[in-house]
């Protein structure tokens, strides 16, 4: 465990807030202060701190000073020295005597060094600002740098304002990295020089820097009590929903809800080469389909559930012809997207008056390989879920063996389900849905939820003979047993259950083929 020796002039909020963290399990093992009034002074006590006070005589030199510093540090193990806001440049008497010695300075050096880094900022009309973490060295603000941290700066900042932002946005987050760095011992000071292992440029780097630009305020967010706000990437080259053209003029702009549904309606239809249309009902497919025409596709993707469909949004991997818009207003939707509109289709779109039509243009490649969600406190990152099983991926387990239409529509499946919340089943015929099973606590209820979608809620079409697909293993029979009572002929499963060979007697005792992918979909978000 690493140690840290503290040195503060004042309040040492930086010091404090490290302390509060542990970074990498270190801990804060001495307080000293220059100032016999320094508030850390208290705060120390209260947490039980030892503390020292070595204030500087008013003819004593820096050198004496900092021997007298030393001296009353000999009592104390520790391993780094940090500084906050200590107001004194220190020598070589006490840089060459303790360990590594730390400071934050509120600015990216080498830019802005010195007392007055806020005003300097402000008078140089920079955009943006933030602080650096580095080694202390006789040359003021002027040592190696460990790590760095940027925060914007807005027109109506004052000094204030940046000296705020930069500490808490700023300060709390690169002095504890550096801390933690060092007390998982990975840092490396050699002359003017510091290295890190691991912090190295990589799919899930060690550190993150991210800027986005707002591109517009929305009316609310999930709810009209939540105040919310969309941002764009200007790097994206994928196509996106963010950003893109709403070419119905007049008709309310996108709301939250709409972006996070139209994002994701537009990663279904992404997955299919032939023309395919996707309805999306808080973000969950209500039904999706591919055929040799975009209206016979968009019609038989409705026809998995229109009612919920009403009020959804429709995704095209097409340009939008007159036929397809025909059907699609035929029936209240909010918004429509695809990479492109006929004349004729806008003709019949644009009658709608709130019908939010996106352009998205060319769709081209999925470019975008990771995918993340805000956390309280943090955020997870993870890599796209990109993978479709192929032919060859499918380990056949059953005594039955599925004909060439079941793996076809196996295939499909596959490609929706992944787009389905978890627990998510999925009912398939060819290559269109007819009932799914999504966001379930049980698979089972997952199974009977989908089983009732393709009875009661699907027109000219049912479960009869039709393939299922299963996000993630069937820890039970009663999954199987439940679909087999609603018709279905075919599975599509990841398999590796405990109890896998249950599941497949079950299957065997029903005539039911089914195929292991060895990998699962599931969707949490």
């Amino acid at each position: 465990m690493v140690t840290i020796a503290g040195l503060a002039s004042n309040r040492g909020r930086n010091l404090r807030n490290v302390a509060d963290r542990a970074p990498g399990g270190a801990e804060l093992g001495v307080v000293v202060s220059n100032s016999a009034d320094a508030p850390v002074l208290d705060w120390a006590d209260e947490r039980g701190i030892p503390s020292e006070v070595v204030e500087r005589g008013d003819d004593e030199s820096r050198e004496s000073h900092e021997e007298r510093i030393l001296d009353a540090l000999a009592a104390y193990d520790f391993d780094i020295v940090c500084l906050d806001g200590y107001m004194r440049v220190l020598t070589s008497t006490f840089l060459d005597a303790a360990p590594t010695t730390l400071n934050v300075h509120p600015s990216l050096l080498p830019a802005f060094p010195g007392m007055d880094a806020h005003e300097q900022v402000l008078d140089a009309g920079v955009k943006t600002t933030g602080c650096t973490v580095h080694v202390v060295g006789e040359e003021v603000d002027a040592g190696p740098i460990v790590t760095q941290e940027a925060v914007p700066v807005y027109t109506d900042d004052d000094a204030d304002d940046l000296k705020s932002r930069v500490l808490y946005d700023a300060e709390f987050k690169a002095y504890p990295r550096a801390v933690r760095w060092f007390a998982e011992d990975r840092v490396t000071v050699e002359d003017d020089s510091v290295t890190v292992e691991g912090d190295v440029d990589a799919g899930l780097p060690e550190r993150r820097v991210t800027s986005e630009d707002r591109y517009d305020e929305l009316r609310y967010g999930e709810n009209p009590h939540q105040d919310a706000a969309v941002y764009v990437d200007e790097t994206c080259d994928e196509a996106s929903v963010v950003g893109a053209p709403q070419l119905n003029e007049g008709a309310k702009g996108l709301s939250y809800n709409n972006y996070n549904d139209a994002d994701g309606a537009l990663n279904i239809i992404k997955e299919f080469d032939e023309p395919a249309a996707a309805v999306i009902k808080h973000t969950n497919p209500a039904g999706c389909a591919t055929a040799d025409t975009l209206a016979a596709a968009y019609a038989d993707a409705l026809a998995t559930d229109p009612m919920s469909a009403f009020g959804g949004i429709v995704a095209l991997n097409r340009e939008c012809d007159a036929e397809t818009a025909e059907l699609i207003v035929d029936s209240f939707k909010e918004v429509v997207v695809a990479p492109g509109y006929t004349d004729d289709a806008l003709d019949v779109l644009t009658e709608k008056k709130n019908l939010r039509v996106l352009d998205v243009g060319e769709l081209g490649d999925r470019t975008e390989t990771y995918t993340e969600k805000a956390l309280v406190g943090g955020r997870l990152v993870q890599e796209r879920d990109l993978w479709t099983p192929t032919l060859d991926d499918l380990e056949v387990v059953t005594e039955t063996e599925p004909t060439d239409e079941q793996l076809e529509t196996m295939l499909f499946a596959w490609k929706v389900l992944k787009h389905v919340k978890s627990n998510g089943i999925l009912f398939a015929k060819g290559t269109e849905t007819v009932g799914v099973g999504m966001g379930q606590v049980s698979r089972v209820d997952a199974v009977e939820l989908a089983a009732m979608k393709a009875e009661e809620h699907a027109e000219g079409k049912d479960a009869q003979g039709a393939v299922m697909a299963s996000d993630a293993f069937f820890p039970f029979p009663d999954g199987v047993e439940k679909a087999a009572d609603a018709g279905i002929e075919a599975v599509i499963q990841p398999g590796g259950s405990v109890n896998d060979e249950e599941v497949i007697e079950a299957c065997d005792e029903r005539g039911i083929a089914m195929v292991f992918t060895g990998q699962r979909c599931f969707r949490h978000d």
